[in-house]
């Protein structure tokens, strides 16, 4: 009788244009929301890299590193259905999901990261990470980079420069937040950034961690110069504090080299924090970390309402699985080795490409206007995704400067995808030149 009487519903309801769309979000949504790609793209339905407009566009999707398989995975939304189906509930009850998850999502790690903590966003991870370094090590103080961004909790907005240096922000750290340079050897290569970052915490008071995403997203897509990560992880344990790897946005296979990207680095972290492509479009994450450093919640019980639970359980394992079956993790190497000797050879045809950066299928392009003074092309980067958005490819900008373009798509796409991508782009930075000088 219910699903009846929804069926009947549904099928009946009005189908709204996008301007009364947009005249409904206006009315119930705060303009902090902001829109993407600047312009409002009514969008129906996903198929793996591709997204679909209401209209009929089809559109290549080369931002979304939540939807890691690809929208809409048919292995992953399966499983979703069928657990769906079966049991939802917490982990305060025993089922084999729970520990069938855990066990293997830990079997990605380094030997000794065997307790894991699953909550529902990455927020709510580095947050937990925080929490747990500050009782383990009975000390308060966090070392941070510039540029970066943790979360949107009030303590991770005072963690994250990229927002309390942005628009609404207060504009400097709290007392016990520790800003380290970002080593940006684009920039400026003659800079000693490990002795910066030696000075700043020198100085701190009692650190209890440090929190960093091992390729710098927010920052501009930057990788850590070769030792960076090792040697400051040394010099923050010299102090008594942790080390705490966001992989957030780079983990699960995106590098293309390794699952984790502090693996690259040669590191092995303290807690490890994973969220977004975990459950590939489906609000999970978690916190792994050592037995001795899970035990500092000794007295204070930790629950999460809807970490873990059954349905999220067999998401992630369903991510594994399509991950592992389908060797992404190599592919994302393949195909990130084709995007970089693309855009490489692009740099030869368009003075305006400054440095071409990342690893796998997480990369920047940063835009300049000169080669010399390396002054930002920021209206040039704007201009190059309203280009390619017009030639149904979506990116997005990123960088202090704005004026990185960012590119970390889902992990299914393909080389036709590249080389179309590539031709694109060629085309567009074209027909800004034109616009410039004719």
């Amino acid at each position: 009788m219910y699903n009846h009487l929804f069926v009947e519903i549904s099928e009946s309801k009005l189908e709204l244009s996008l301007e009364e769309i947009l005249k409904i979000r206006e009315r119930h949504l705060s303009k902090s929301l902001s829109i993407g790609h600047g312009k409002p793209l009514h969008i129906s339905r996903g198929e793996m890299q591709y997204l679909y407009s209401k209209s009929g566009e089809k559109y290549l999707d080369l931002v979304n590193n939540v939807c890691h398989v690809g929208h809409c995975n048919p292995h992953v939304v399966n499983a979703g259905q069928k657990q769906m189906a079966k049991l939802n509930t917490n982990t305060r009850y025993i089922y084999d999901g729970l520990t069938e998850y855990i066990e293997r999502l830990s079997n990605t790690l380094p030997k000794g990261l065997d307790f894991g903590f699953l909550v529902n966003s990455g927020s709510e991870a580095n947050e937990l990470a925080i929490r747990l370094a500050r009782a383990y090590t009975n000390n308060h103080d966090i070392v941070v980079m510039e540029g970066a961004y943790h979360g949107h909790t009030g303590m991770l907005i005072d963690l994250s420069p990229y927002k309390f240096r942005g628009p609404g922000g207060k504009g400097t750290a709290e007392d016990w937040v520790h800003v380290a340079p970002v080593p940006d050897i684009y920039r400026d290569d003659s800079r000693d950034y490990q002795n910066e970052f030696d000075s700043i915490i020198k100085n701190a008071n009692p650190i209890a961690g440090f929190i960093v995403e091992t390729m710098l997203s927010c920052a501009g897509q930057i990788p850590f110069p070769e030792g960076y990560l090792a040697k400051s992880f040394e010099s923050i344990r010299n102090l008594g504090g942790l080390c705490i790897a966001d992989e957030v946005q780079v983990g699960f296979g995106r590098i293309g080299s390794h699952m984790w990207a502090f693996e690259e680095q040669g590191v092995v972290p303290d807690i490890v924090v994973m969220g977004k492509p975990i459950g590939n479009g489906h609000p999970m994450a978690a916190v792994f970390t050592t037995k001795e450093i899970a035990a500092s919640f000794k007295e204070m019980e930790f629950f999460s309402t809807f970490g873990g639970n059954p349905v999220s359980c067999a998401i992630g394992m369903a991510v594994l699985d399509v991950i592992e079956n389908d060797n992404l993790i190599e592919k994302s190497k393949i195909m990130g080795d084709l995007f970089i000797d693309g855009l490489t050879e692009l740099t030869k045809r368009h003075k305006i490409i400054g440095d071409v950066r990342g690893k796998g299928l997480f990369l920047g392009i940063e835009l300049v206007k000169d080669h010399s003074s390396l002054e930002p092309a920021t209206k040039e980067a704007e201009l190059l995704v309203e280009g390619m958005l017009s030639k149904n490819i979506l990116l997005s900008i990123d960088g202090p400067r704005k004026n990185v373009i960012k590119i970390k798509p889902p992990m299914v796409i393909t080389e036709d995808d590249v080389k179309r991508t590539i031709l694109s782009l060629d085309k567009t930075f074209s027909e800004i030149e034109n616009y410039h000088f004719n």
